[in-house]
């Protein structure tokens, strides 16, 4: 994945990685084979998560603590495959901590980065077999920036830049730079605008049935909140291609929570034959976006 415009950090090439099946749901892969891009999280999950957090000493003190990693942003890729729903995929996940340092070199907060890759046996279906059947391809990959916080606590002591008096916590740290949300709606090199400026969609409501366990809207929502969205500018616009999205950049600021009302606004563009959008979600009554998100169809 490249960081020109999509794209993540590269994993350190020394850290653990753990492996585990993702299994699929029907409706996880589309009519040609394809994986949805928010079925790749679920490697996490499995690789990162049960695998090798809820194994770790020092990881589980810190839930214990009521620290935990607040997801900010996920960069996500899918490949053509195609694939079978009768067939999981192979996930490998690997993590690692780091700091966010202010101008003057201090910590101002703590970040748990995640990688994994997913691959799977193309596949159909439906028979017949396509081309390849049981050929092992890339299936998808994904990265996913979270921050430490301290999820319960009042709102100004909810900000982590120190763990450690955690037992097992690892020292030294290596630095990261976070993407700025700043510019999180600027085109990609090249790209044709199809609208002018970002225009806002309807008003959209968030019920229960949108949030988790962490008391606000899933992380996930917004993915498909923005890819129909996406489809219904594309369509406005005379472009009613049957794409799905392929590689999708998400930067969360600030949750939003059962009962809210926000509206959506988006900015189309082509470049170098493929449809692409920017565009953010916030309050309906203005305001700093919630979210801004980059996508790009296949």
């Amino acid at each position: 994945m490249s960081l020109d415009w999509i794209g993540a950090p590269p994993a350190p090439g020394d850290l653990p990685s753990a492996s585990a099946r993702v299994h699929l749901r029907y409706e996880d892969v589309t009519q040609d084979g394809r994986v949805l891009l928010e079925v790749l999280p679920n490697a996490l999950g499995s690789a990162v998560w049960a695998a090798q957090l809820e194994r770790a000493p020092f990881a589980r003190e810190c839930f214990r603590r009521g620290i935990v990693p607040i997801l900010t942003r996920f960069v996500l890729e899918g490949t053509p495959g195609p694939f079978a729903v009768s067939q999981p995929l192979e996930a490998v996940g690997r993590w690692a901590l780091a700091r966010v340092a202010n101008e003057a070199g201090a910590t101002e907060k703590l970040v748990v980065n995640m990688w994994a890759e997913l691959t799977g046996p193309i596949g159909r279906t439906y028979p017949p077999p396509p081309d390849g059947a049981g050929t092992v391809v890339a299936a998808g990959r994904i990265f996913a920036e979270h921050v430490l916080t301290r999820l319960f606590a009042a709102p100004g002591e909810r900000r982590v830049t120190s763990i450690d008096d955690v037992p097992g916590a690892p020292s030294g740290l290596p630095l990261y730079a976070p993407r700025p949300l700043a510019g999180m709606l600027d085109l990609p090199e090249g790209a044709r605008p199809l609208d002018d400026e970002a225009r806002p969609e309807d008003e959209l409501v968030f019920g229960v049935m949108h949030t988790d366990s962490n008391h606000h809207v899933n992380s996930l929502v917004y993915l498909r909140v923005f890819e129909e969205l996406a489809l219904r500018r594309l369509a406005a616009l005379g472009r009613r291609d049957a794409v799905l999205s392929r590689k999708l950049e998400i930067a969360y600021r600030k949750p939003c929570f059962a009962g809210d009302r926000v509206r959506v606004a988006l900015r189309a563009f082509e470049h170098e034959g493929a449809l692409g959008v920017v565009g953010e979600l916030g309050a309906a009554a203005g305001g700093a976006p919630h979210c801004s998100v980059r996508i790009l169809f296949g």
